[in-house]
């Protein structure tokens, strides 16, 4: 009989019975693209309405404020906290043109360029799935639904929970764990026997607030400070790809 090697989930989540992905910066590699057009919307109005400091007029920088304020959060919220950071009013009025700004950028780069699945991360799903292990991808974003769609990858996953289902339901947005917390009701399975995958500051917190048995952080950035920073808000393990949530193992 021939012996073949196969990949097999590792022992961390093992003790688990399904897992929470975050998409954007997990699943698909389009975080980059949300963190540009942010860039060029706040960047922008940072040189229409200089903050009275002038040494809060300064670009945004994807690796501290992006990471800090943005990134994970609701497209308001991010857009409120990185505005009040830089000392600014953030009336409705001004976070809602911001926003509705970084939409209108990212909508046309999306159509511009396609939209890929870290291989690494298509493997872990698929052992999960070959393992029986329920499946649920969790975002803020309203366009969660179409990227894993182009990536290919939608029907891995058994629920998905996006900014528009959270909008439709009231659920509030990262670094409160409502996403993740809808999504492990989805799959039917208490939270503390699930894990969450989350590469974003604000969506490790929302985990560990969620009481999730385990919560994964990813850095992609391969940053010695990233991995820091991802730890001090609680994650209890880090790492760099999804496959090294594998390992290989022996099929008969």
């Amino acid at each position: 009989m021939t012996v073949q090697p196969h990949e097999v989930i590792a022992a961390v989540l093992r003790d688990v019975k399904a897992v929470v992905f975050d998409t954007d910066g997990v699943i698909t590699d389009f975080a980059r693209v949300h963190a540009a057009a942010w860039k060029t919307a706040f960047d922008a109005l940072l040189a229409e309405h200089p903050p009275e400091d002038p040494g809060q007029r300064r670009p945004l920088s994807i690796r501290d404020d992006y990471l800090r304020y943005v990134d994970g959060k609701s497209r308001f919220a991010g857009a409120y906290a990185f505005l009040a950071s830089r000392g600014l009013d953030p009336t409705d009025a001004t976070v809602r043109a911001v926003a509705e700004h970084k939409e209108r950028l990212f909508t046309e780069r999306l159509r511009e360029h396609g939209i890929d699945a870290y291989p690494g991360a298509v493997r872990l799903v698929r052992a999960l799935r070959r393992a029986g292990m329920p499946r649920a991808a969790a975002s803020a974003s309203r366009h969660a639904h179409e990227l894993l769609t182009r990536a290919e990858v939608l029907d891995l996953f058994d629920v998905l929970v996006d900014g528009g289902e959270a909008a439709r339901l009231g659920l509030a947005g990262k670094p409160q764990p409502d996403l993740f917390l809808e999504a492990a009701r989805g799959l039917g399975v208490p939270t503390a026997r699930c894990a969450v995958v989350e590469d974003a500051l604000a969506g490790v917190g929302a985990g560990r607030r969620g009481g999730f048995a385990l919560v994964v952080g990813v850095n992609r950035a391969h940053d010695p400070d990233s991995e820091a920073r991802l730890l001090e808000h609680a994650a209890d393990i880090v790492v760099h790809d999804l496959a090294e949530l594998l390992q290989e193992g022996v099929r008969r």
